[in-house]
């Protein structure tokens, strides 16, 4: 029994925790094909709760290993397709992650990655 259809419901992976979440968009296929499954990933955005850290205006940092991920562009960043998370997050205000790093951050910018030990750096920052 084929099980596709010509609608799908959209789901999208979080940038942040990398889980699927639902968009509550429905997708048709313009020919009327069964060419869809029941759900279908179309990209990146951000899941309910990292979306609401976001807005209140945090960065998410995650720890990404180097030697797994793929090469950075020439600019030295790395795309999140590329990157290969080990599962650690932190969250940090916009304004305190401005002056820890000593850089600037897009204001549109929801996350960063981060290489093994940044987080525990930080923890360790704020112990004392």
């Amino acid at each position: 029994m084929n099980d596709k259809s010509h609608v799908s419901l959209e789901r999208r992976v979080c940038l942040v925790c990398g889980t699927h979440f639902d968009t509550g968009s429905i997708l048709l296929d313009k020919r009327l094909r069964a060419s869809m499954e029941r759900y279908t990933t179309t990209g990146l955005g951000l899941c309910a709760e990292h979306q609401r850290l976001f807005d209140d205006g945090f960065v998410a940092l995650v720890e990404c290993d180097p030697e797994r991920s793929g090469s950075p562009a020439a600019d030295g960043r790395l795309k999140p397709e590329q990157a290969y998370c080990t599962g650690r997050l932190a969250h940090l205000k916009r304004e305190l992650f401005s002056k820890v790093f000593n850089a600037p951050i897009a204001v549109d910018l929801p996350c960063v990655f981060v290489e093994p030990g940044v987080i525990e750096k930080l923890q360790a920052m704020c112990a004392h």
